[in-house]
């Protein structure tokens, strides 16, 4: 079984990516639906012990969480602490359940793959990207995006030039649905070939 990692910067089309992986049978694994659901389960009591004002209702607030580290980003090494491992418990049980499946490809969407070390967990990676100005475009047309939160963000994550030298396979985009797609489909079958 090939395990692909997928990542791509804020608003580059990662999501979007991800479910074209699906959309072809890829079993995809999403780390961040992953710590939204860890955020109404096996997280709130940790995080909660360290961000209690974050509580509510049972489960973690995110917007609250997103409020506390953009006042306090040097808390966000205390946050990781906590999710990072719970995140790659999951993870593990869904490669271990696909490999008794013996699904030929599984797709890990990790947004933060390089910065956290995640290369080092699967076996090829793809690298989401387009233009800086369409980037930037798409990101602030989102609901509540400020350019102080896409700077905290981007401050945050690899500079795409430097994932795209690092990437096995580029999607860019940038140039429509249609052409990401196609790309999409191209690395599928180059990397399900491989294991026929």
């Amino acid at each position: 079984m090939i395990v692909l990692g997928l990542t791509g910067s804020i608003g580059t089309g990662k999501s979007t990516t991800a479910a074209m992986f699906r959309d072809l049978g890829v079993p995809v694994h999403d780390a961040d639906a992953t710590v939204h659901d860890l955020y109404r389960n096996e997280a709130v009591a940790p995080v909660a012990a360290h961000f209690p004002e974050a509580l509510s209702d049972g489960a973690i607030d995110r917007k609250v969480l997103s409020a506390v580290l953009a006042r306090s980003p040097e808390r966000f090494g205390e946050l990781e602490a906590i999710i990072h491992p719970l995140v790659r418990a999951r993870e593990a049980a869904f490669i271990d359940a696909e490999r008794r499946k013996a699904s030929p490809l599984v797709v890990l969407d990790i947004p933060l793959l390089y910065e956290t070390g995640g290369q080092t967990r699967v076996d090829k990676v793809v690298v989401v990207t387009c233009d800086p100005t369409v980037q930037r475009e798409r990101v602030l047309s989102r609901p509540g995006m400020t350019e102080e939160k896409l700077a905290l963000i981007l401050s945050r994550q690899m500079p795409d030039t430097e994932k795209r030298q690092r990437a096995d396979f580029l999607i860019d985009t940038g140039n429509g649905l249609e052409a990401a797609r196609k790309q999409v489909e191209e690395i599928t079958a180059k990397l399900t070939e491989q294991r026929n």
